[in-house]
């Protein structure tokens, strides 16, 4: 299933990603001892100053494959159990029946039924997601806010419920992971940022991936372009952002190069063993925040590879930027991406995003990243 890496071609079709519209965007590719990596377009684009593969990035959502790993790795100690409700370790924020028939693996693999609290922080958001409705001022009144954890998790559990726990397809929400960063703490005593760095960040041997202290990214990084759908026009940066509105569910800085390290020490089984990782690669139907059914395990999602099987991962984004990370299951292929804008597709007049130039480059770009 080996396939060289085709430096021409990666380079092309990353190419052709910037000239279908992405101000900015960089990535690593891994085949075995064989890397590629490669950048196209700007970082800012006001001065003109390039993308570099080197950059950091928020990563969105693939901070919950780092959260899911840090829960695996305290049910193999026997600390936490995957089928406990999650009643029984915080009784206080999930009372009652809610908290008896919620199970710790429902949390992970977002069966809970709990709804998305995004749409209640941000008031602009409210008809999310029905897109047509909703509009970018939020983002700006929100930029320096300090979310309370406790808050935005009251938000999903007092809004009307998606579906019963352990109802399939599930819903893909961050009320679930908020919940887990409190039940990491609940159990070890300690702040899930700090729990997941030196149990998961630190194992892997990451040395530039960190939760972020504060609105800035640290180090050479890229300014973040928002769009929604073409509301914000021209795109507005985004990159200077309190990330408290998803805390430790998906507020990680990474690189490219740390991302594909991570995965591959995972899916090596050198994060948690191969029961835990087994358990991550059972999925079930979810409905994602585009409205798509997809397979979802614990923290984890596959994807499948033009002919090369399958790839594991999960991709993420913020408020102008995005991420994209897949691993082949054998280790031995992998994939890496940053982008420096979201949602620029524009919305038709019943409010359906509508196709642009850059799905189809990026389509490409992965089939190629992929070995297709």
């Amino acid at each position: 299933m080996r396939n060289s890496l085709d430096s021409a071609a990666l380079d092309a079709a990353l190419e052709n990603v910037h000239h279908a519209g992405m101000p900015g965007l960089f990535a690593e590719v891994r085949d075995g001892d064989q890397v590629w990596r490669g950048a196209a377009g700007v970082a800012d684009v006001a001065t003109g100053r390039p993308v570099t593969a080197d950059l950091r990035h928020r990563v969105g959502s693939i901070t919950k494959t780092f959260t899911a790993a840090a829960v695996l790795q305290l049910v193999e100690s026997g600390r936490i159990a995957l089928e406990a409700p999650i009643g029984r370790y915080l009784p206080g924020l999930v009372p009652a029946e809610r908290g008896d028939a919620v199970t710790v693996r429902m949390l992970l693999n977002h069966t809970s039924g709990f709804a998305e609290y995004l749409p209640y922080a941000y008031p602009s958001l409210k008809a999310f997601p029905a897109l047509a409705d909703t509009g970018p001022e939020s983002f700006d009144d929100h930029r320096f806010t300090r979310f309370d954890r406790t808050d935005l998790i009251e938000m999903g559990l007092t809004a009307p419920a998606f579906g019963p726990p352990g109802g399939t397809p599930g819903l893909y929400s961050n009320t679930n992971y908020l919940l887990l960063t409190e039940l990491l703490e609940q159990v070890t005593g300690t702040t899930a940022e700090r729990h997941i760095t030196r149990n998961v960040i630190e194992r892997a041997g990451l040395r530039d991936t960190a939760f972020p202290d504060g609105p800035h990214v640290d180090g050479p990084h890229s300014k973040l372009y928002e769009s929604w759908f073409g509301m914000v026009d021209p795109p507005r940066d985004y990159s200077v952002f309190d990330m408290s509105w998803v805390g430790p569910s998906a507020s990680l800085i990474s690189t490219v190069a740390d991302l594909n390290r991570f995965y591959g020490k995972l899916l090596a089984g050198e994060i948690i063993g191969p029961d835990a990782l087994a358990q991550m690669q059972r999925t079930v139907p979810v409905v994602s925040q585009e409205g798509k059914v997809i397979d979802y395990g614990l923290g984890l999602h596959p994807m499948e590879g033009p002919g090369q099987g399958v790839f594991w991962g999960h991709g993420g984004t913020v408020w102008g930027g995005g991420a994209l990370a897949m691993t082949r299951a054998d280790g031995e292929r992998q994939l890496a991406l940053a982008v420096n804008m979201q949602r620029w597709n524009r919305l038709d007049s019943t409010g359906t995003p509508q196709p642009h130039p850059v799905d189809e480059a990026l389509a490409t770009l992965y089939r190629v990243a992929m070995g297709g």
